[in-house]
């Protein structure tokens, strides 16, 4: 009688996790076609003195996911955050509209550089993988009008910037070049691609 063959342990994958309550974010995600959970990190927000946009968005990011990491073993955490710069000066969400109206006059005719940075916690070893995928935006020279007028039917209040890319916010810019164009929306999918990979994450056939 031949021996038994003993089959192999099945591999339990790790748990993919998302760091943030956007829907933007939640959308680019699942573009991804990967099961994957969401959770709402608790993190002081609050720009630190003399801390430069990229740095700003990198910290934010990698506490992000370090915030939902420490509660999920065995999990890959992503955590995001954007940050606008204009010259020196930080431009994060305007939360109403006459701050957002403020941020469009600052802005238009101006360059303005979207930092989106991307962190990945992998809580089985509790490695950190982040990276900053910058775009720079050129905005038209609209009119006070024209502007008032875009944010009252967008409302984008919730955007770094106040400009949506993936909606009617289009209409604000004159060009832009990045090497992601969903890093603009809020998550460079590519970079995180790359992060999945690299952890060991099969793209293709994941099933929940």
């Amino acid at each position: 009688m031949l021996p038994e063959t003993e089959s192999a342990p099945a591999v339990t994958l790790p748990r993919i996790v998302l760091a943030s309550t956007s829907a933007y974010r939640r959308e680019l995600l699942g573009r991804l076609q990967l099961p994957f959970d969401v959770a709402r990190p608790e993190v002081d927000e609050t720009v630190i003195a003399g801390e430069d946009a990229q740095a700003t968005a990198l910290r934010l990011a990698i506490a992000k996911a370090r915030a939902i990491g420490g509660g999920s073993p065995n999990a890959l955490v992503i955590g995001s955050d954007q940050v606008a710069a204009l010259g020196d000066m930080q431009i994060g969400k305007p939360g109403t509209h006459d701050r957002a109206l403020d941020q469009l006059r600052a802005m238009r005719g101006r360059n303005v550089l979207f930092h989106t940075a991307v962190a990945l916690h992998d809580t089985r070893d509790d490695s950190i993988r982040s990276a900053i995928v910058t775009t720079a935006v050129r905005f038209r020279d609209l009119s006070d009008a024209e502007l008032d007028a875009y944010l009252r039917i967008e409302q984008p209040y919730d955007c770094a910037g106040s400009a949506k890319s993936e909606g009617l916010g289009v209409t604000l810019i004159e060009r832009m070049t990045s090497d992601d164009p969903t890093a603009l929306i809020g998550l460079p999918l590519i970079t995180v691609v790359g992060m999945l990979r690299e952890a060991g994450y099969p793209l293709f056939g994941a099933t929940a």
